[in-house]
């Protein structure tokens, strides 16, 4: 297992909250938003976290830090919401002295990304999302089944979190790594009562279960890559695509696997790592025969809602826009691509990844 030289520093939140942060490899800055079940000491040795580490330090300069009430950061903090998140975010981009950043958001960070680079456009290039959601899981069209079982969840983390036994803990470890080895679904049991306690674990996830940013991702205008496996048993694929709907010209790309980590000798790791990689190297653009288009951000957009079904009219009302400008935009995309139809046009920007059935 690889030994990492980082450096772990802190910084205090606009309420006083303590947050650590932690800064490896060298290069353009990738700042990776928090999630809970995190340990930025702890995650250096971990057999589910070190090869993300090794991989994403290797041309960038790698930031992240600990949720406020895990790993190293305050475990008693003022409060715990969204809004406080969004804080420990602006503080930790203050304290590094980031001017402009690649932002990285995984789970439930990236709602946090997402609300960010809605408020701070001009601070992020570029937008990774991965296993993301824009709904938390009680803000979702769901069952009554559905609804009694993530409520049950959080009881299982106020009866079982601190316990020696596991038993209660690998309930969380089989959804987000259910096909990992039995040293990684150790660690994972490990870690979860390492870094937080059942209090502070209980009322976090009741705070995720409430989030709601679908208004922030119809507002980024940031080039966006959206990665989700296609079988994720802890946050549903299709949350993943919604938001990819959401968010003007991202683009996004199904992954075939069960975790919500990727482990590091599944065939969609190296695939994460070369779409991944090949966003960030090209700033953003569009793929395969888009990429040559000469498409401007403003016919991105557009393109974007055209793939999604929109007509002139809806997308003039989604973007704020006059129909004309529209049409005009409208007629320039299809000389750009070289196509005749809106139907064309649709099966390039879908074939790209971009938009998605609304």
């Amino acid at each position: 297992m690889p030994r990492f030289e980082q450096q772990i520093k802190f910084c205090k939140s606009r309420d006083g909250a303590r947050i650590a942060m932690a800064t490896l490899g060298r290069g353009p800055p990738l700042l990776r938003t928090a999630h809970w079940l995190s340990h930025a000491e702890h995650d250096a040795r971990s057999p589910v976290w070190t090869h993300w580490l090794q991989e994403l330090s290797r041309d960038h300069t790698y930031i992240r830090y600990d949720q406020r009430g895990c790993g190293l950061s305050d475990w008693s903090p003022p409060r715990t919401s969204f809004e406080a998140w969004i804080d420990d975010l602006e503080a930790v981009v203050e304290a590094q002295g980031l001017n402009q950043f690649t932002l990285f958001g995984m789970s439930q960070g990236g709602a946090i990304a997402i609300a960010y680079a809605a408020r701070h456009p001009e601070r992020v290039s570029r937008l990774v999302l991965f296993g993301a959601y824009a709904r938390g899981a009680l803000r979702r069209d769901i069952t009554q089944p559905q609804r009694e079982e993530a409520q049950t969840l959080v009881k299982l983390i106020r009866l079982g979190w601190g316990r020696d036994n596991p038993a209660f803990r690998q309930v969380f470890t089989s959804q987000f790594i259910p096909d990992g080895t039995r040293e990684q679904h150790q660690w994972f049991n490990d870690l979860e009562r390492t870094t937080t306690s059942p209090e502070n674990a209980a009322a976090i996830v009741e705070r995720l279960y409430q989030i709601d940013v679908t208004a922030d991702a119809e507002r980024v205008r940031i080039p966006t890559l959206i990665l989700h496996a296609r079988d994720d048993e802890r946050v549903p694929f299709e949350e993943g695509r919604q938001l990819a709907a959401l968010i003007p010209a991202a683009r996004f790309v199904p992954l075939e696997s069960r975790n919500h980590v990727l482990l590091p000798d599944e065939p969609a790791w190296p695939q994460f790592l070369q779409v991944f990689r090949t966003f960030l190297s090209d700033g953003g653009s569009l793929p395969g025969p888009l990429s040559q288009s000469g498409l401007t951000t403003s016919e991105h957009e557009v393109l974007a809602l055209v793939a999604r079904g929109l007509d002139n009219s809806a997308i003039a009302a989604a973007l704020a826009k006059s129909e004309k400008t529209v049409r005009n935009q409208v007629s320039s995309i299809f000389s750009k691509l070289g196509v005749r139809t809106r139907a064309q046009a649709i099966v390039l920007a879908r074939d790209a990844g971009i938009g998605s059935a609304s």
